[in-house]
C-alpha cells in the first residue's frame, strides 16, 4: 500500500491540515530528562485489509508475557484491531463483547522503557472477523487464541465508533486517542517513557460502558536496566482483573447493566476473562522457585485486594515502577486502572489460590490456582 493511499483524507483542505500538522510535529519531536516527547499527528485513513487482527512479536494472550530478546530502543510496529465476538466469561453466560483483538482482556503488550511504538488499530466492528482459524506467525496473541479459545468466541457485528487509550503513552489524548467509525482505521507513534503495569482500555464515550463491555488490556513495560530481581525469577505470568456488569437477555445471550454498573454492583469478578480459567488452567511453578505476576486491576469501577493464599509477596513494585518497591506485603491494594510487580517464593510443593481479599470479589468470580510442583535441585 502507496503512502498516498493510506493518507488520502478525501478533501484538500484535510491533506493540507494533515501536511502542516506532519511538519510541525516532526519539528516539535524533543528529547527531556531522557524522554522523548512530541509524536506526529496521528493520521485516520480507509484501507482495505482483511488480515489479522493482532499483529506484533511481543502481544501475547493472558497469562503469558513475551520475552525481550534486544538490547537498546526498539520500534515495534503493533496492530490491535477493534471488533465484537460472542464470548463466554462463566458457565451459561456469553454476551456480545467489544473487543481488543478477539479476546477480554485484550493482548498483553510487553515493551521496554525507550522503545517506540508504532500502532495501528482498524474499528472492524462492522465485520464479522474470525479468529478461531489457524493463522501465520503475526504474533504469538493469534496462534495462543486459536489454540486455546478459552471463551468459545464466535464472530458477531454490532458498528459503533472506538478509539485507544495507552495509559502508558504521554502524548495529546485529543489526537491519539480520538474516537474512529466502523471502516477507518488510525494509526500513532508513543514512546514508552516510564517503566510500569499500565492498562490501555477505549476512551469513546460512555467510557463506563466501553470498558466494561471488554475493551481493556495491559501493556507492561519492563525498566530499561531491569527490575533488581531479573536474575532470580523464575516464572512470569501476567493476571488482570475485572468486573462485569450483565444480566439476562434475549435470545440467552446477557446484554450490558447500566444500572448496576452505575451503582457498582458487578455481576462477575473475574482474573483474565473467565470464571474458571485460572482453575482449569492454573499457573504452574516449583517449590523453592521465585515467581513473578505483573498484576492489572482493569475495572472499570472496582478495587482489587490482591493475595495468594500461602504466600507472602517479598517484593513489590507498586504500580510496576522499580523506584516503587514495598517489602513483606501480605496483600496489594489497587484501584480501577492500577497495577503492581508483584513477586513471591513458592514454599513447597502443592496449591496457592489467587484471590481478591474482598471476598465479596472473590465468590464473584476472582479466584485462580498456582499449581506448585516438587522443589528442583541440579
Amino acid at each position: 500500500m502507496t503512502h498516498t493511499q493510506r493518507h488520502a483524507r478525501g478533501t484538500l483542505a484535510l491533506i493540507l491540515a494533515f501536511v502542516l500538522g506532519a511538519s510541525a510535529s516532526a519539528e516539535g519531536e524533543y528529547e527531556l530528562d531522557g524522554m522523548i516527547f512530541g509524536m506526529p499527528p496521528a493520521q485516520v485513513f480507509q484501507e482495505d485489509y482483511t488480515g489479522p487482527p493482532v499483529v506484533g512479536d511481543t502481544l501475547t494472550l493472558l497469562p503469558e508475557i513475551a520475552a525481550l530478546d534486544y538490547e537498546g530502543n526498539v520500534t515495534h510496529e503493533v496492530r490491535i484491531d477493534t471488533f465484537v465476538q460472542e464470548i463466554e466469561i462463566a458457565p451459561g453466560v456469553r454476551y456480545n463483547a467489544w473487543t481488543y483483538g478477539g479476546s477480554v482482556p485484550g493482548p498483553v503488550l510487553h515493551v521496554r522503557e525507550g522503545d517506540r511504538i508504532i500502532y495501528r488499530m482498524a474499528n472492524r466492528t462492522n465485520e464479522e472477523v474470525v479468529i478461531t482459524e489457524p493463522t501465520d506467525a503475526s504474533s504469538p496473541f493469534m496462534q495462543q487464541l486459536a489454540t486455546s479459545n478459552y471463551q468459545h468466541a464466535e464472530p458477531a457485528i454490532a458498528p459503533m465508533p472506538h478509539s485507544m487509550d495507552f495509559h502508558a503513552g504521554t502524548v495529546a489524548a485529543n489526537d491519539k486517542w480520538r474516537s474512529i467509525a466502523p471502516g477507518e482505521t488510525i494509526e500513532f507513534e508513543w514512546v514508552a517513557n516510564y517503566p510500569g503495569v499500565y492498562i490501555y482500555h477505549c476512551g469513546t464515550p460512555m467510557v463506563l460502558m466501553h470498558v466494561a463491555m471488554g475493551q481493556y488490556g495491559v501493556v507492561v513495560v519492563s525498566p530499561r536496566d531491569g527490575f533488581p530481581t531479573d536474575d532470580r525469577v523464575d516464572r512470569e505470568f501476567v493476571v488482570v482483573q475485572s468486573d462485569f456488569y450483565l444480566s439476562s437477555g434475549a435470545g440467552g445471550l446477557h446484554q450490558f447493566d447500566a444500572v448496576a454498573a452505575f451503582d457498582k454492583r458487578a455481576s462477575q469478578v473475574l482474573f483474565n476473562g473467565h470464571r474458571n480459567i485460572l482453575s482449569d488452567q492454573p499457573l504452574e511453578a516449583n517449590a523453592g522457585e521465585r515467581v513473578r505476576i505483573y498484576f492489572l486491576n482493569a475495572g472499570p469501577s472496582l478495587t482489587s485486594t490482591f493475595h495468594v493464599i500461602g504466600a507472602i509477596f517479598d517484593t513489590v513494585y507498586f504500580e510496576g515502577s522499580p523506584e516503587n518497591v514495598q517489602r513483606g506485603v501480605q496483600s496489594v491494594l489497587l484501584g480501577a486502572g492500577m497495577g503492581a510487580v508483584v513477586e513471591f517464593i513458592v514454599p513447597e510443593e502443592g496449591e496457592y489460590y489467587l484471590v481478591d481479599h474482598e471476598f465479596a470479589d472473590k465468590e464473584k468470580g476472582a479466584v485462580g490456582v498456582l499449581r506448585a510442583g516438587p522443589r528442583q535441585t541440579n
